[in-house]
């Protein structure tokens, strides 16, 4: 989305799914405290590597660990950080997802870089810079589908929405058989049509 706002000139459709805008709101509702309330023995993991005294911001508390010098402990965030996300990616736990954060490498690269993507707020102008400026897209008249899973609790459905009645030309097609994961079969098979809707774009 942020590429097409800036060039829109170089885009012929949009294919979204999991719509993130990289708010506060949103970060707090996964990272801090809201989809706990649904996966709340998943969420005493995400926790545990955190001292009580900075668990009112996690994101700042996790930061400074695995970007710190302590390589054990820029590890175990880094597993729980990703065990977290892939616990509850899909509507049904996947036990491959799981898997890949018992991976030291895959764990730490994946924590780190959206972790370090959270602290500086995207590197956007302005904290709802996406939102703000869907209305390129919008004006554009390219071809829009939104693919929104249900059950998304890492990217909650009430962004993609939110995003749809700035673009209102787009298609919208809730999932409701799934979560986030693009994996899931309903988000997939949309996904699929979508792209093969599209597949023969040219530019004018």
């Amino acid at each position: 989305m942020i590429y097409a706002e800036t060039h829109i000139d170089r885009v012929l459709a949009l294919v979204l799914r999991g719509i993130f805008t990289l708010r506060q709101e949103e970060i707090d509702w996964f990272y801090q405290k809201g989809a706990s309330q649904i996966f709340p023995d998943v969420w005493e993991k995400y926790v545990e590597p955190i001292p009580i005294a900075e668990r009112s911001d996690f994101v700042k508390a996790y930061h400074k660990r695995l970007t710190g010098d302590n390589e054990e402990e820029r590890l175990r965030c880094a597993k729980a950080w990703a065990t977290w996300e892939m616990a509850t990616s899909q509507l049904n736990v996947n036990p491959d997802n799981l898997k890949r954060c018992e991976n030291d490498v895959w764990a730490l690269a994946f924590a780190r870089i959206e972790c370090h993507y959270f602290i500086n707020g995207g590197f956007l102008k302005t904290p709802n810079h996406v939102l703000e400026n869907a209305r390129i897209i919008k004006d554009s008249g390219i071809p829009v589908t939104i693919v929104q899973g249900r059950y998304d609790v890492v990217c909650p459905a009430k962004t993609a929405w939110e995003l749809y009645k700035e673009i209102p030309n787009a298609e919208f097609f809730f999932i409701d058989e799934a979560g986030h994961s693009a994996k899931e079969a309903g988000t997939t098979a949309r996904l699929v049509l979508a792209c093969d809707k599209y597949k023969n774009i040219v530019k004018k």
